[in-house]
C-alpha cells in the first residue's frame, strides 16, 4: 500500500506541476490534522514520513505550565493510525493540492505585469471578457477593452498584463487592450532591432482604436528607426496593424530639439515654423493654409496625440491667422489702447494720436478698412514691379 501510494504522489505530482517535497508537507499536515482528531491524541504532536519507505510516524512533547514544549521527544503513533489516516486523509490532501496549485500559478504570474500574453476569448457580457490563457484565465474588464471591439468566441487575442492580484480562488490576472505599453511590447516582438536594444521607443501615444504614435531612435547610426520599426514593405507595422484590428500607427523618428520633434510629431502635415514658449510649455505651430485640417487631424486627434508624444500644448494656427494676429497686436499696442466707458461699461478703443474713443464694432471696421488697404497695395507695387520688368 505504502508503494502504490508514493506512485500516486508522484503521478500527482507530475500532472499537476507540483514537486513532490510539496506534496509530502502537504500528506504530513493532513496526518497530523487526522491524528490530532482523536480523544487521545497529544496537543504538541507532529507527523513524519519516510520517502523510501512512505513509513508514518507520530511524535509529541510534554507541554509546561506556559504552554511551551521540554523534555524529550517520543513516539505516539497508534496501532491503527495506518486505517485512521487512509480515511481522513483524502480531503485534506485535495485541499491543500489545489492551494498548492493556486500558490504555484500565482508565483508564475506574478511580477508579469507589463508582459503580453495570448488568451483565448471563452466568454462576453456587458462588464468583462474571460481569457483562457491555458492554466489560469485572464479578466479583460469592459474599460479596458478597445472601443466597437468585438472579437469572436473561441479567438485568439493578444493582451496586456496591468495587475496580477492574490485571491482565495487564485490568481486574478487583469489584462488590457487599451494600455500605450501593448503596442510597445508588440513592437518588441516584432522588430528585432528593438528586442537588442539597437532602437529604442522614447514615447508613445495612443487613442485606442484609432491611432498611434511612436517616437524611435536608434543607438546605431548605420540603422534607419523608423525603417527598422516598418519593415520590408511595411511588414513589421502590419502585424501590429493587423492585431490590433486596423489601428492606425504612425512611426516618427525621435529628436532631442524640442521644435523639430514637434514638426515630426504632427506628421503626416507639413510645418513651416514652431514658436516655443518654455513658460507655459506651449508650441505654436504655425502650417500652411492647406496643410491646417490635416495638422489639427479628425476631432483634433493628430494635435492631441503629437501634444502627449512630445509634452508639450499644442497650438495649431495657419499663415493667415498668424498674420492676422500680427496686424491685431500692432495696432493694439502701437496704435492706442483698450478702455471702458465709466457711464456705460462698454470697451472702447482709444487711439494714441488722441481724439474721440471709439466703440469695438467701429475698431474691427477700421482694422479691416486698414487690412484691405495694404493688400491693395501690395497688389499695386506688384503690379508696378511686373510692369517695370516688362
Amino acid at each position: 500500500m505504502n508503494q502504490d501510494m508514493m506512485e500516486a504522489l508522484q503521478a500527482v505530482a507530475t500532472e499537476r506541476g507540483l514537486t513532490i517535497e510539496t506534496l509530502f508537507a502537504a500528506l504530513a499536515d493532513a496526518l497530523e490534522s487526522a491524528y490530532k482528531r482523536r480523544p487521545d491524541a497529544w496537543e504538541y504532536s507532529w507527523v513524519t514520513i519516510d520517502p523510501d519507505t512512505m513509513e508514518f510516524r507520530v511524535f509529541a512533547q510534554e507541554l509546561d505550565e506556559y504552554g511551551d514544549p521540554f523534555g524529550e521527544e517520543f513516539e505516539v503513533t497508534p496501532d491503527d493510525f495506518g486505517r485512521i489516516a487512509a480515511q481522513t486523509t483524502r480531503q485534506v490532501m485535495s485541499q491543500r493540492i489545489r492551494e498548492a496549485e493556486r500558490e504555484l500559478k500565482y508565483e508564475e504570474y506574478a511580477g508579469r505585469e507589463g508582459d503580453i500574453v495570448t488568451g483565448i476569448i471563452q466568454q462576453t457580457d456587458s462588464r468583462y471578457t474571460l481569457l483562457d490563457l491555458g492554466r489560469v484565465e485572464a479578466l479583460l474588464p469592459q474599460a479596458e477593452q478597445v472601443p466597437h471591439e468585438r472579437p469572436d468566441p473561441n479567438t485568439r487575442l493578444k493582451a496586456y498584463i496591468v495587475e496580477v492580484r492574490k485571491t482565495p480562488k487564485g490568481p486574478q490576472i487583469v489584462v488590457s487592450r487599451t494600455h500605450p505599453g501593448l503596442i510597445k511590447r508588440m513592437f518588441e516582438l516584432e522588430v528585432p532591432e528593438i528586442a537588442d536594444g539597437i532602437v529604442e521607443i522614447m514615447a508613445c501615444a495612443r487613442e485606442p482604436g484609432h491611432r498611434t504614435k511612436i517616437a524611435v531612435r536608434s543607438n546605431d547610426e548605420n540603422v534607419d528607426p523608423v525603417g527598422a520599426c516598418v519593415g520590408a514593405r511595411g511588414s513589421r507595422v502590419r502585424m501590429i496593424v493587423n492585431e490590433m484590428k486596423g489601428e492606425k500607427i504612425d512611426i516618427v523618428p525621435f529628436s532631442e530639439n524640442t521644435q523639430d520633434f514637434v514638426m515630426k510629431a504632427l506628421s503626416p502635415a507639413k510645418v513651416k515654423e514652431v514658436l516655443l514658449d518654455e513658460t507655459t510649455g506651449t508650441a505654436t505651430v504655425v502650417v500652411p493654409d492647406y496643410q491646417l485640417s490635416l495638422a489639427i487631424g479628425k476631432e483634433g486627434q493628430n494635435a492631441r496625440l503629437a501634444a502627449r508624444l512630445t509634452g508639450w500644448r499644442v497650438d495649431i494656427k495657419s499663415e493667415t491667422e498668424m498674420a492676422e494676429e500680427k496686424a491685431y497686436s500692432e495696432i493694439d499696442w502701437a496704435a492706442g489702447e483698450w478702455i471702458t466707458d465709466d457711464e456705460t461699461g462698454e470697451q472702447m478703443w482709444q487711439p494714441a494720436a488722441g481724439g474721440d474713443a471709439i466703440s469695438s464694432i467701429e475698431w474691427e471696421l477700421m482694422v479691416a478698412a486698414n487690412n484691405a488697404d495694404a493688400d491693395t497695395a501690395a497688389t499695386d507695387s506688384g503690379t508696378s514691379s511686373s510692369d517695370e520688368e516688362e
